[in-house]
């Protein structure tokens, strides 16, 4: 290692973090392997090559933190500041997390490191305030939305648009085609005549999406089936370990008169549960019921249809949300489109009605549906030509000085030449 090689620290305290970080720090090493990575994050971070101070991420929160979760991050953040003391830095890459990164980009930049984040904060969405504390503390925003670059920019923050992760590597079809052999078939109208009413459910996967939003969602199917009867399901799980919870959450959320009766203990006949396998249920449904999230593009990059839903507190959302908000949409396909693409119930503070509503609209008007997935098509060519991970290890490699040390011809070292 040369021993005036820069060294660099990444900290993410999300699982989704985990996996973005890990990417650019496989591309960092590749393109400069002198360069010593050092992570409070995850497992994926550690195997691209990062050497782990802390292990975080385990017990991620969305939303406003409780006491305890402050108490702890203020005690991480007196680690980190300890740290730093004996391991200076030549650049910090927070990622994600803004609540929780804020603090440590202050406590790097008092010690001399340059900050680059590797995901934008969306101070376009709230708290437009923030752009203030984002300027002070930060070198360089890396953007995974496509309007973010300008707009950080008008503000006088650096920025440029890398790409999202989502799109560096589109699933192969011939492989999901495999992948949903066993999911179940489509019912028929009669006379031979295949109907193909599939429906993914996507509840989210942190603990308390899963208890607000899974509910509306399993309701909402029993009430299409009402309507459908040979309508089938797929339950996109992010992990195995979920299967248990989401039945039981469907065992006591009641079933309205009227509603589909092929229920066992509370479950719909016909429904199975797929985990981490959300590219293949998207490809294997015709319609997808989804709680808002970084999943919408997911399905977006398979152009199908969706409806999304978010529910959340009324009283929180009145008292807190509701005057800290400053975007005109909440999903991510209807923010990079600039208009409502698609159907989004958020905040939503009621039953499944308006999510049946919705669906059914789509079901039985299917210029609708083509409407949506050629708008969808749109949002997913925006991304064309870039690569998320390469281009945000191109920005940290520069700002790090890296560029023309002990770079060769990667990818990585090309961008890096042009990164701004």
């Amino acid at each position: 290692m040369a021993p005036d090689a820069p060294s660099i620290l990444f900290t993410g305290f999300e699982p989704s973090g985990d996996d973005h970080a890990s990417a650019v720090i496989r591309e960092l090493k590749a393109a400069h392997p002198s360069v010593r990575v050092y992570a409070w994050g995850g497992k994926k971070m550690e195997a691209a090559g990062a050497e782990i101070v802390e292990y975080t991420g385990q017990n991620a929160v969305m939303g406003i933190p409780g006491l305890g979760k402050i108490l702890e991050h203020r005690a991480i953040n007196k680690r980190v500041a300890a740290w730093l003391d004996g391991h200076p830095v030549a650049v910090h890459v927070p990622v994600d997390s803004p609540a929780a990164n804020f603090p440590i980009c202050k406590i790097a930049k008092r010690r001399g490191a340059k900050v680059v984040h590797l995901v934008a904060p969306q101070v376009w969405a709230w708290g437009t305030w923030r752009i203030n504390k984002l300027r002070r503390l930060t070198d360089f925003v890396c953007c995974l939305l496509p309007f973010e670059e300008s707009y950080f920019k008008q503000r006088r923050v650096p920025a440029k648009f890398v790409g999202h992760p989502l799109f560096d590597e589109l699933p192969d079809p011939s492989v999901l085609d495999g992948a949903v052999a066993g999911f179940p078939e489509g019912g028929a109208r009669g006379n031979g005549e295949e109907w193909g009413r599939k429906i993914a459910l996507m509840p989210g996967s942190r603990p308390k999406e899963i208890e607000r939003n899974f509910p509306l969602l399993i309701e909402a199917f029993r009430r299409l089936r009402r309507d459908y009867p040979d309508l089938t399901g797929v339950v996109a799980a992010t992990h195995a370990g979920l299967e248990p919870r989401l039945r039981e959450i469907a065992r006591r959320t009641p079933t309205a008169p009227g509603s589909g009766d092929r229920c066992t203990d509370g479950w719909p006949d016909g429904v199975v549960i797929a985990p981490e396998a959300t590219d293949a249920v998207t490809r294997w449904c015709d319609l997808a019921l989804v709680v808002s999230g970084t999943v919408t593009l997911q399905i977006a990059r398979q152009g199908k249809p969706m409806v999304i839903v978010y529910k959340s507190s009324r009283l929180m959302y009145w008292a807190i949300a509701k005057w800290l908000l400053s975007t005109p949409f909440f999903s991510l396909p209807n923010l990079i489109a600039g208009e409502r693409v698609v159907p989004e119930l958020i905040p939503h503070f009621g039953g499944p009605e308006r999510i049946v509503d919705e669906a059914v609209a789509l079901l039985e008007r299917p210029e609708r549906g083509a409407q949506q997935s050629a708008a969808l098509r749109e949002i997913t060519e925006k991304y064309r030509g870039t690569h998320a991970a390469r281009g945000a290890a191109a920005v940290i490699a520069k700002v790090a000085g890296l560029v023309g040390q002990d770079a060769g011809s990667s990818p990585v070292a090309s961008a890096a030449s042009s990164a701004s």
